[in-house]
C-alpha cells in the first residue's frame, strides 16, 4: 500500500481567478501547498491542474504536475484522473489536498493517513470542534456527526446536531475538506450520479453516504487557512507561521 498526494488546482475561479499563483511570502500558494505536502509520509505528490500557467510555475520550482480535463466537476474527480495516471493498485491510498490551503500541515496528513491502516476504512477525512467563538450557524463551515467508532452520520451546512434539550452542552464538529480514499473506493465513488441531499447541500460526501460508502471520521485539533478571496490573501499574508 503506497501513498499518493494530489492536489487539485484550477486557474478558474468565480471569487479570485488565478489564486494557485497568488503570492504568499514571494512564493506561489501552490508552492507553499506542495512543499507542506511533501514534508509528510507521502510517497508522491503530484499537483492536478488544468491550466498551462500552474504548470509552468509548479515545473519552475521543480515540484511534480499534470494536465487533467478542465471538464471536471469536483477535486475528487480531479484526483480519480490522476490515479488512473499513475496507474496505482486498488489498494493506494489517494490523499485529496486542497491546492488554496497553503497552512496545511503535515501532521493533518499524516494522522488521515494513519487511518488506513485499518483494511476496513475506504474514504477518510478530518473533523475539529467547533470554538466557542465560531459560530455554527455559518452554511460555509460545514459540520459533521459521527458514530462512536469514527463512521460519518451525516454533514450539514445547518447547525447539526439541532439542540432541543437546551440543557445539554452543546458541540458541534467542523468538517476540515480533506479526504483520503482507496483508489478503488476512488475509481468508484466518481461514477456516482449526482444524489438528492448532495443536490440539496452541495457537498459531494453526501452521494457517498446515500450510496452507502461509509466515510471514517478522525477528530483532530489541525485547521488550515482557506484563501477563497483576495482578502482571504491579505489575511494570508498577515500570518508568519511558514
Amino acid at each position: 500500500m503506497a501513498f499518493f498526494g494530489v492536489i487539485p488546482a484550477r486557474y478558474a475561479s468565480t471569487r479570485f481567478p488565478g489564486k494557485p499563483l497568488a503570492l504568499i511570502h514571494g512564493k506561489p500558494m501552490i508552492q507553499w501547498v506542495y512543499e507542506r505536502s511533501c514534508a509528510a509520509d507521502l510517497t508522491r505528490v503530484v499537483v492536478a491542474t488544468d491550466d498551462q500557467r500552474i504548470m509552468d510555475a509548479i515545473r519552475h520550482f521543480g515540484g511534480e504536475a499534470v494536465m487533467t480535463s478542465p471538464h471536471h466537476q469536483s477535486g475528487t474527480e480531479r484526483c480519480a484522473e490522476v490515479a488512473d495516471m499513475l496507474r496505482l493498485n486498488p489498494d493506494d491510498v489517494v490523499v485529496n489536498i486542497q491546492g488554496d490551503e497553503p497552512y496545511i500541515r503535515s501532521e493533518a496528513i499524516n494522522l488521515l493517513a494513519s487511518q488506513f491502516k485499518d483494511s476496513s476504512v475506504q474514504i477518510a477525512t478530518l473533523a475539529k470542534e467547533f470554538l466557542p467563538e465560531e459560530n455554527p450557524e455559518n452554511p460555509n463551515m460545514v459540520k459533521v456527526t459521527f458514530s462512536v467508532t469514527g463512521r460519518a452520520l451525516t454533514f450539514s451546512r445547518s447547525p447539526i446536531p439541532y439542540y432541543r434539550n437546551t440543557e445539554v452542552t452543546r458541540v458541534h464538529y467542523k468538517h476540515i475538506g480533506i479526504y483520503a480514499y482507496r483508489y478503488g473506493t476512488l475509481r468508484d465513488i466518481v461514477r456516482l450520479p449526482l444524489s438528492t441531499l448532495e443536490n440539496a447541500e452541495k457537498l459531494e460526501q453526501l452521494r457517498w453516504l446515500e450510496n452507502d460508502y461509509p466515510i471514517h471520521v478522525v477528530p483532530c485539533d489541525y485547521e488550515s487557512v482557506a484563501i477563497d478571496t483576495p482578502e482571504d490573501l491579505v489575511r494570508a499574508e498577515q500570518i508568519t507561521v511558514f
